[in-house]
């Protein structure tokens, strides 16, 4: 908790269980008879806030004998790939990014073994209006600012109409050359910006157990 004071104000998750006496620390647990795993899927954590998450840090207590890795990938290698054209196309559009489809009252009844894990499914009422390509505050760099976990839809286009533009940069984002791989080791702390990388925590563990801790920093508005 001090390390993370040191770069802005904790952003408390409302949805993950915490650590007993910790509010501010999100648990990130498996046990060994569940199946299904928190942040099984590329995303950035909190985007679908006003002000997004400036990054998070995870802390691993307990690690699987083998796997349980988590996959990064740089979204300013992303933008940069693109060709002419399509930085063009990107430049003006903004995307719609929301909390209700994953941790809503809907995705409750798909939980399965997450619950309890993920918890207050009444609280996913999040909605925010970002720029398909961000300046980042600090580096100036351009980085691409859409995940296939939040995003939903381009400012006025459909779902339907959003869908096929969407894939495509999801497919491209996540090409071997803009990833790396994390191994945790017992005491491994992770540290990333979530406005220029996406994560996918790998589920490759079963039967065996996975805890770690996990602390947000708040940010800023975008631009």
């Amino acid at each position: 908790m001090a390390f993370a004071l040191c770069f802005g104000e904790i952003d408390v998750n409302r949805f993950f269980a915490t650590v007993p006496g910790y509010p501010m620390i999100a648990e990130v647990r498996k046990e060994p008879e569940q199946q299904r795993n928190i942040g099984n899927g590329w995303h950035t954590d909190h985007s679908y806030h006003e002000a997004p998450a400036l990054g998070s840090m995870l802390y691993a207590r307990e690690v699987p004998t083998t796997g349980g890795d988590t996959l990064f990938a740089s979204m300013y290698a992303a933008y940069d790939a693109l060709s002419d054209g399509l930085k063009a196309t990107l430049e003006g559009l903004k995307a719609w990014h929301s909390s209700r489809h994953v941790f809503g009252a809907a995705a409750a009844a798909r939980r399965g073994d997450l619950e309890g894990r993920i918890r207050n499914p009444e609280l996913a009422t999040q909605d925010a209006l970002h720029s398909v390509v961000i300046c980042h505050p600090d580096t100036g760099r351009k980085a691409l600012y859409v995940n296939p976990g939040f995003t939903v839809r381009f400012d006025g286009w459909t779902e339907e109409e959003s869908r096929p533009l969407l894939d495509y940069l999801y497919r491209h984002a996540v090409r071997p050359e803009f990833t790396c791989r994390f191994h945790w080791r017992e005491g491994s702390l992770a540290f990333w910006d979530n406005r220029s990388t996406w994560h996918f925590a790998v589920n490759d563990y079963h039967g065996e157990r996975r805890l770690l801790h996990r602390i947000t920093i708040a940010g800023h508005k975008l631009s």
